[in-house]
């Protein structure tokens, strides 16, 4: 296959641009670095306007790097950006939006205690009086709310939103700052099914009406649902540009890793012993009082995983809380190795750990990681007492750094430097920090919450067989993940959850998407006959 492809034939919805041959994007020679580490060499980029245009590569590739510097995030060492046709020097993400193009990041840059009307008209007030600006700004939003089927309550606060609402309110912005090329970053690495549908139908009306689109994902069914056109980055290089239309998922998986990679999970049969983890009955409520787990029990065993599916938001995440210690269950009962956990202190989560249960988070941001800490000490966290790293208040330094160094070859973890901040790391390498340090326990329980939300196509391959080495290794393994997909293909059971309900349990080797797809739905056919 060679380094370097480059073609032109476009989908019949794009032809008459593409006889135009306009660009609404240009990057000619782009470099960066960040200290030692070359993160764009010499980045060559042609976006033709009206047009869908996919990034993809792995997680340290430098995608999100280069849009930023598109959006004035970032200054480049050298290069050039030519905006429909015209050189630009886009010194700050303002500059880059009164040039017309937009980006919304991977992690929303929302005041939470804001309206949304509020974050909409932030930092573009045209008057010292401000009610002006909100009156409107709020017919704008109305209209653009309507034409592009982005509809959000105005007058609703962030923090009550979903994460899909967001994300309409990010795009929300961007459109209403004028943007004509809009850049989004994994758009849909935190959305269920339903909403990604959604933003496709959104996103294929911007493009009708002569929108450029650039799309960075990791996600290759969306690139060949969506796109017209789709870039190839590695270790910070574009190593091809290619037509859709001519193109496949394991072409494109070959360019963005340099070597063949395997689309499906391969794993041998289960060899199920003991029961690890017992859950019984277990009630959840959440912060405002809300049952959002409802009687649940299952069990676990030595040598399988668990799946557990369903639509984001049916309670996967308070359970995950309650069986790892982070939240106390209203009622029920949770067993490690035969011994009922007592949630007694405020640390429920170590005395978990110290069960024998380890646990890779939903969100690695909030849950797993302190990112403005160093890699090292992110590498140790949660087990900074084990006596290996010391006694009392002092840390053996060099053992901490010797663990994440292991930590960084084992589960290759980029860049490999354990003294960057954890904050410089992409959301893919993060996802590894997390991994390794849990994986790394020798844990006799793996609870995994979203193993490879926003995690690039490598790096999800070198996961899963990570997870599946675990339950080779006897451990037993609870996973949960809104990829319908992956959950299907890991698991050894699959149980289905519906409001706060286990309301099925299939054979994942057997079961069709249109019958989890009901039980997701909350509608049990066997169930509804027996009664």
């Amino acid at each position: 296959m060679p380094d370097k492809v480059e073609t032109s034939e476009q989908r019949p919805e794009t032809a008459a641009v593409s006889q135009t041959g306009e660009m609404a994007i240009e990057l000619i020679g782009i470099n960066k670095h960040f200290g030692p580490v070359h993160a764009n060499k010499d980045i060559n980029l042609k976006i033709r306007r009206g047009t869908v245009h996919g990034i993809v590569g792995e997680n340290g590739a430098g995608k999100t790097t280069l849009m930023s510097i598109l959006y004035g995030f970032y200054t480049a060492d050298s290069g050039e950006i030519k905006v429909n046709g015209k050189t630009a020097v886009i010194n700050d993400s303002r500059h880059a939006l009164q040039l017309g193009i937009g980006m919304v990041h991977q992690h929303f840059m929302l005041v939470e205690n804001f309206t949304v009307l509020e974050n909409v008209i932030l930092g573009v007030e045209d008057s010292a009086r401000l009610r002006p600006s909100l009156d409107r700004a709020r017919g704008e939003l109305k209209r653009l709310a309507e034409e592009y089927e982005l509809n959000v309550d105005p007058d609703a606060l962030i923090e009550d939103l979903s994460v899909g609402q967001e994300q309409r309110v990010e795009i929300l912005k961007a459109l209403y700052r004028g943007a004509d090329i809009l850049i989004l970053d994994e758009p849909t690495g935190v959305l269920t099914p339903a909403e990604a549908d959604h933003l496709f139908r959104v996103l294929e009306t911007l493009r009708a009406e002569g929108k450029t689109i650039v799309l960075i994902t990791h996600k290759l069914r969306e690139i060949m649902a969506i796109t017209d056109d789709v870039s190839v980055m590695r270790r910070g290089e574009m190593v091809a540009t290619l037509s859709t239309a001519k193109t496949n998922p394991e072409e494109i998986a070959e360019l963005m890793v340099g070597r063949r990679v395997l689309l499906r999970v391969e794993k041998g049969e289960a060899n199920p012993g003991e029961v690890r983890l017992q859950v019984r009955d277990l009630v959840v409520k959440d912060e405002f009082g809300v049952e959002r787990v409802k009687g649940v029990s299952f069990d676990v065993r030595a040598g399988e995983i668990v799946g557990i599916a369903g639509v984001d938001g049916n309670g996967q995440s308070q359970l995950l809380e309650a069986i790892t210690g982070m939240n106390r269950p209203t009622q029920g009962e949770v067993w490690v190795n035969g011994k009922q956990i007592t949630f007694t202190g405020d640390d429920g989560a170590a005395v978990f750990r110290r069960a024998g249960v380890a646990h890779v988070p939903e969100d690695r941001q909030e849950q797993g990681l302190v990112v403005q800490f160093q890699q090292w000490e992110n590498a140790v966290l949660g087990y900074q007492d084990d006596p290996r790293y010391g006694t009392g208040v002092f840390l053996s330094l060099d053992e901490c750094k010797k663990e994440a160094q292991a930590h960084v070859e084992k589960f290759d973890v980029r860049p490999p430097n354990i003294n960057l901040k954890t904050s410089s790391f992409s959301g893919g390498n993060q996802q590894k920090i997390v991994l390794a340090r849990e994986m790394s326990r020798d844990p006799d329980v793996l609870v995994v919450g979203q193993p490879t939300r926003g995690v690039d196509i490598g790096a999800i391959e070198f996961i899963h067989n990570q997870i599946i080495a675990m339950r080779d290794a006897g451990k037993a393994i609870l996973l949960v993940s809104v990829e319908l997909d992956e959950v299907r293909s890991l698991s050894d059971r699959l149980l289905v959850m519906f409001d706060g309900h286990i309301v099925g349990e299939a054979d994942p080797a057997t079961a069709t998407e249109g019958e989890l797809g009901l039980l997701m739905a909350g509608v049990n056919d066997k169930k509804d006959a027996a009664e």
